[in-house]
């Protein structure tokens, strides 16, 4: 189960390739984990019921948010304590972050789970969505804590040394809901309630290996038992809000996606009714490829940042993230051309070219690609600012880019440009951003130079 890895003293480019391929595998299969249900859902079920899909998402990429947030943070201070020999406090770290997220995301998906209709109506369905988005809702959220769970388990399982069980916890749930979402909606006929339990059963896989994995004895990252007296439980509320502070940029790049989704759903709804809703779903389900990508890439630097900077090689930190940066770019440039030139066979891979949404969807996917280069470029500088503790400037962006610039984008971009300017929006939010990060840079640069 372990592999080979040296933090300390293996070559950069080798460690980062033993990390990347892996982790960046991982990420495609869950890519198609969700790119399936949209498959299936479309073909199955129909256009109406890929929009209801795309009207809960922001509910999912919330709860994935707080997976990553925790697992990122909690990863982060355990591979520093790890570099200074602190084995049984990283322990303690994953174990609070595991504990804590799981208590959260139930509290989460009760409440939605009691109110669905209500939640269905906040995010935007219409009168002739409510009925799929409810349903779909209703199989779905009970299960979130279980996903967050696989979001957060990765990170630990990647910082105890094997990338490759962890890419397994990504296989292994994205098969399970291909073959169940044939069998639920074309074999049994069950509809929404098919994809949603499909999905979830999937989720429910992957945390228990994560689990099993994290339960066993021999390995060096591992569940440990937490002292529950009032003194623990004052260092475990310390270090839960350090490590959520160190990992909130990755909760707001997942909120940053489910605020796309909820003001795109609410402009196109608007200005191109459901079925511009149905064509800026197919977006929405392609665009976790480059998420996913950009964010296998990042998180695949994350342990060899942190540890590294926790030891003070600085040169190492340096150039890992060279590397990561210009893989980053390289895959936007290739994912880029990609829609731009394939953007037929992607949507129709979704709904058939007789519903009104592809046309819309066909002429809009290139407009919605155009800031993938910029989008690499900003989500890998957010995680290096993470890793080497450095908050601030990862909140900073993160919150620009998928709050200030995008919303601003989508109610005021529309009014210059019209329905092109909607699908520009994004695009647009990721250059301001990348701007951002070029004056970020910048500064550091004048700052050391003196």
């Amino acid at each position: 189960m372990k592999d080979s890895i040296d933090f300390a003293r293996m070559d950069i480019p080798q460690l980062f390739r033993r990390l990347l391929i892996p982790t960046v595998l991982g990420m495609v299969f869950s890519a198609a984990f969700v790119i399936t249900d949209g498959i299936f859902v479309g073909h199955g079920i129909g256009s109406d019921a890929l929009a209801a899909v795309n009207i809960t998402s922001p509910l999912f990429l919330l709860s994935t948010g707080v997976g990553l947030m925790f697992g990122v943070g909690a990863s982060v201070v355990a591979s520093i304590h790890l570099s200074h020999g602190k084995v049984k406090t990283a322990r303690i770290n994953i174990t609070q972050a595991a504990v804590v997220s799981t208590l959260l995301l139930a509290l989460y998906s009760l409440g939605i789970s009691l109110f669905a209709p209500e939640v269905a109506r906040l995010l935007g369905s219409s009168d002739r969505l409510m009925p799929l988005a409810v349903e779909y809702m209703r199989w779905f959220v009970p299960f979130l804590p279980f996903s967050a769970l696989l979001s957060s388990g990765m990170f630990f399982i990647r910082l105890d040394g094997s990338p490759n069980y962890a890419m397994f916890c990504n296989v292994v749930p994205a098969v399970i809901n291909i073959v169940l979402d044939y069998l639920f909606i074309f074999v049994c006929g069950w509809g929404m309630l098919g994809a949603a339990l499909a999905t979830s059963l999937g989720y429910v896989v992957g945390a228990a290996m994560i689990v099993v994995y994290l339960s066993r004895r021999r390995n060096v990252i591992r569940f440990c038992r937490v002292k529950t007296s009032r003194k623990s439980l004052q260092l475990t509320r310390r270090n839960v809000g350090y490590m959520c502070r160190l990992g909130f940029s990755s909760f707001l790049c997942e909120a940053a996606i489910a605020t796309m989704m909820f003001a795109g759903n609410y402009v196109f709804i608007r200005y191109l009714g459901e079925d511009g809703v149905a064509a800026f779903s197919i977006a929405c389900y392609f665009f976790p490829i480059i998420f996913m990508i950009n964010n296998a890439i990042g998180q695949s630097a994350q342990p060899i940042l942190s540890y590294n900077f926790g030891a003070g090689n600085s040169d190492r930190v340096r150039k890992a993230f060279h590397l990561a940066l210009a893989t980053a770019v390289s895959v936007g440039a290739c994912i880029f051309l990609v829609t731009l030139f394939f953007s037929r066979g992607i949507v129709a891979l979704f709904i058939d070219d007789g519903y009104p949404a592809y046309a819309m969807a066909v002429e809009g996917l290139p407009l919605f690609a155009a800031g993938f280069i910029f989008f690499a470029v900003n989500i890998v500088s957010i995680n290096y600012f993470q890793s080497v503790e450095r908050p601030r400037p990862a909140m900073t962006l993160t919150l620009l880019r998928g709050f200030v610039f995008l919303v601003g984008c989508f109610f005021g971009l529309p009014l210059v440009a019209g329905v092109p300017g909607i699908w520009l929006a994004v695009p647009l939010s990721e250059v301001l951003t990348f701007c951002v990060v070029i004056a970020i840079y910048t500064r550091d640069r004048l700052h050391h130079a003196r």
